[in-house]
Parts: structure tokens; C-alpha cells; sequence
């Protein structure tokens, strides 16, 4: 017998960053939005331990040790049932790697409810998103999709009203960036000034819950962009080219260096997926669909 759960990829519609705390995170305001790109973890006995296999797009960037959010997630559930880790999980990749959209957040909640399907252990919901907030501040989320503000670290989640589909171009940098440098590059600018405290904007949540695209487009904002910029300035050229070939709104997604933009609609979503592609600042360009469901299981 084996589980597959399909999990999928975020946008950040805002992501308002506090200063540094003194354990060294930020406090968030951060809004997410579930697209429509899709990891899918299976789960299946195995009589030798934990293992990790992996296959996709940049799938040998992926850690298949310890430190993959898959295997701790299933460390942490059979530690707290009192069994062994005994499974194999294999992902299989479509969500950007590095890329600021949670992709390794999402095979954490995957590879989570997968294994407590497969073993029966019957945690709830209230637990699973206990365990996924031990696991990382995006990792709640992406269990439980839709849109949320996410607070505290972004692991507190308060779920919001979705009023209709937003269509979305994901432009994919040739490199990676570290989430961690990031941050430390946005504590780096914002060195001297004075950091309001983060709040969720009311534009923001008005435009998702009437499904108004034209007006979440004035309003989305992500703070730590200026930082991922500051790492990755080629990123400057991507932005300018989604612009350019008309795109509602242009952003760095999370800390990058994925960037993204709203379209009004599937036809312009294409369309300025295809003046991406031609452009020559990404790799590669995907479309995709919001609001998302969260982590689901198929089998």
C-alpha cells in the first residue's frame, strides 16, 4: 500500500517583515495565496528505515537526507506515535526548487499527511499543524492552501475568503536563492531605520475576497524584495520585462528569486508567458491558478 498527497506552490500577495527578533526570526504579516503548481509526496512501507527519492525538474537539488522537511516530518510523527520512521518518500518535483513558493514547505506538509494516512495514526488537525509549525514558518500553510494571513513567523494562520480565480506567470531565475541571506540582506538595508510592526493591509484581503484582480494589483507588496534584488539584480530586468508585456503586477515572490505577475485573465496569463519566454531574463515561465487547494490526498 502507498499514499500520494499533492501539495501546492504559494505566491505572497504581502509580506510585511518586522525587525529581528532576539531568536533571530522576523514577525510577518504575510498573506498567502495557493497556486496552482503541484509537488506530489507517496508514502510507502519500508523495512530498511527513512529513505528519500526525488525526480523533476532541478530534482538533483534536492537533499535526500535529514535535512529534507519530508523525512523530518515523518521523524516527528512517528516520534510522537512511539514507531519507527520505516518509509520510503518519494517526491515528485514541479514546484520550483529555491525559488521562494514553499516548495520544500510543501513536501514537509506532504510527506506529513501522507505518512499519517499510511500509518493509520489518525493525528488531527489541530497536531498536524502543530507538528508543521515545528517544521518551518511556511510549512502550516501549505497544508492547509487557500489563502491565510500568517503571522508571528508566519506560522499562525488565520484563513481568508477567496472571491474568485487569479491568474498568475511565474518567471524561474537560473539560480537559486537562500532564504536565510535574504533575510540577513534585508536586516542589512534596513540597518538605522526604524522597522514599523508588521500588519496584514485591508486592501489586500478586500481584493482576494471580491476576487478583484485590478485591485489586489495596487496592493500587493513584499518587503523583502529590495533584499532579494539587492542579491540577484538581474531580477530587475525579469520584473521589467513582465511589465512591459502587461502584466497587472510584478513582484518578487517571497525571497525569491522566483518573480511574479498578475494577469487579468488565462488568455493575458499566456500571453505574457510567451513575451517571457522570448525575453531572456528566465529559465523558464509557468502559469497557474489561485485560490489552490491545500494538501490532498489522491490515493
Amino acid at each position: 500500500m502507498s499514499v500520494t498527497v499533492r501539495v501546492p506552490a504559494k505566491v505572497n500577495v504581502q509580506l510585511a517583515v518586522g525587525a529581528a527578533r532576539p531568536d533571530g526570526f522576523h514577525d510577518l504579516a504575510n498573506v498567502f495565496l495557493a497556486v496552482s503548481l503541484y509537488d506530489e509526496i507517496t508514502a510507502a512501507p519500508a523495512a530498511d528505515g527513512l529513505r528519500v527519492t526525488c525526480e523533476g525538474p532541478d530534482a538533483d537539488q534536492v537533499p535526500l537526507d535529514r535535512t529534507n522537511l519530508a523525512a523530518r516530518a515523518a521523524e516527528e510523527l512517528a516520534a510522537r506515535y512511539g514507531r519507527a520512521p520505516d518509509v520510503h518518500l518519494h517526491i515528485a518535483k514541479d514546484i520550483p526548487v529555491a525559488g521562494g513558493m514553499a516548495g520544500g514547505s510543501a513536501d514537509g506538509a506532504g510527506a506529513l499527511l501522507a505518512c499519517d494516512a499510511l500509518w493509520g495514526t489518525g493525528a488531527g488537525r489541530d497536531e498536524l499543524l502543530d507538528i508543521c509549525a515545528e517544521l518551518g514558518s511556511d510549512v502550516p500553510f501549505s497544508l492547509v492552501g487557500g489563502a491565510a494571513l500568517g503571522t508571528g513567523r508566519g506560522e499562525k494562520l488565520t484563513e481568508l475568503e477567496v472571491g474568485g480565480d487569479f491568474h498568475w506567470v511565474f518567471a524561474l531565475a537560473a539560480r537559486g536563492l537562500s532564504t536565510p541571506a535574504v533575510y540577513r540582506a534585508f536586516d542589512r538595508l534596513a540597518e538605522g531605520r526604524d522597522i514599523p510592526e508588521p500588519v496584514a493591509d485591508q486592501a489586500v484581503l478586500d481584493a482576494l475576497a471580491k476576487g478583484d484582480a485590478a485591485a489586489l494589483a495596487v496592493a500587493v507588496t513584499n518587503d523583502l524584495q529590495p533584499a532579494a534584488l539587492s542579491l540577484y539584480p538581474e531580477l530587475g530586468d525579469t520584473l521589467a520585462a513582465g511589465r512591459a508585456a502587461g502584466a497587472l503586477a510584478a513582484l518578487v515572490s517571497g525571497s525569491g528569486p522566483t518573480t511574479a505577475f498578475l494577469a487579468t485573465d488565462a488568455k493575458s496569463a499566456s500571453d505574457i508567458a510567451g513575451v517571457l519566454r522570448a525575453s531572456g531574463t528566465c529559465r523558464d515561465v509557468r502559469t497557474a491558478v489561485g485560490a489552490a487547494a491545500g494538501a490532498t490526498v489522491l490515493d
